[in-house]
């Protein structure tokens, strides 16, 4: 859901308070850390697919307004195609098999085991050619230990599906990040709310065609937490992470991959007093590690 590009007219970087940038980061780190929560929350009214739907139907339907409002222009016919494809494989395939999985599984380690998503993209980098260096597969075995050593741990093993769901959507979101870099897609922001209208449609089929329906009578709370979903999870956050990846380098843009999971599993223990076991660290620990070498192996290849 994160692009590299932006067409939005801002103002000049170089006027900008100095203190956006960490208040950016910590924005990132709190809300995306907390998204997992609100998932959970909401899912006590809302079914998993039809959540997701509500979620990025919203949020795409703001976005897109307020970027034409702006003055971006439309994608092609060809941009369209590829961001239904793209966002049926991240936002669909991706965020809504989390959904799926959070039924049983709970928040923080679904965080934590969608952690793995950048050992599935390395390993899909092939498919182009693209073939791990001997450091980055060193991270490839470190971090897919990890992921045994998860499902080891009582938070997945106890939930097989719900383990298969959370694996399911790590891969969707790689393919669909690695097969996104070689194809038309729209410019910045517009990407975004491309992929969040065209995955709200798949997201509606795979929640009918599950037997989902809206709910007659949602809970307040599982409401506002869906509203948190749309407004911060959605719109705030992602905000603040186009305005990093512009002003900061590249790696401290998204060194929200690394600190989400602890967060949401800090989250998960301190609100909901969700349990997490000795697997489950250890599984955590060894993933982001693996993670970490990859990237500062593809840092330095850079």
């Amino acid at each position: 859901m994160s692009d590299a590009a932006c067409t939005v007219k801002d103002a000049p970087l170089a006027t900008s308070p100095r203190w956006l940038v960490p208040v950016s980061l910590l924005s990132m780190y709190l809300i995306w850390g907390s998204t997992y929560l609100g998932i959970r929350y909401a899912l006590v009214s809302y079914p998993p697919f039809m959540l997701a739907a509500i979620r990025f139907a919203i949020a795409g339907v703001l976005l897109f307004a307020v970027l034409r409002l702006r003055g971006v222009t439309l994608p092609t016919a060809r941009q369209w195609k590829n961001a239904a494809i793209v966002g049926t494989l991240l936002l669909a395939g991706g965020n809504g098999l989390v959904c799926f999985a959070e039924q049983s599984v709970s928040s923080g380690i679904a965080a934590v085991a969608v952690a793995s998503m950048p050992l599935f993209a390395a390993v899909f980098g092939g498919l182009y050619r693209e073939w791990p260096t001997r450091g980055e597969t060193v991270g490839l075995l470190l971090g897919f230990v990890g992921v045994v050593v998860l499902n080891l741990g009582a938070g997945l093993s106890g939930s097989p599906l719900g383990a298969i769901a959370l694996i399911c959507a790590a891969m969707a979101w790689a393919f669909g990040s690695v097969w996104s870099k070689r194809q038309d897609m729209p410019s910045g922001p517009m990407n975004t709310a491309a992929q969040m209208l065209c995955a709200s449609v798949s997201l509606t089929i795979i929640a009918l065609l599950h037997g989902e329906r809206f709910p007659a009578h949602p809970q307040v709370g599982a409401t506002v937490a869906l509203a948190y979903l749309i407004v911060f999870g959605s719109i705030v956050a992602f905000s603040a992470y186009l305005y990093v990846l512009k002003t900061v380098r590249p790696a401290l843009a998204t060194s929200y991959a690394y600190v989400n999971p602890p967060v949401a599993v800090l989250f998960g223990v301190a609100v909901a007093g969700e349990h997490v076991g000795p697997f489950d660290l250890a599984g955590m620990a060894i993933i982001l590690v693996g993670v970490g070498t990859i990237t500062l192996m593809r840092t330095r290849k850079a």
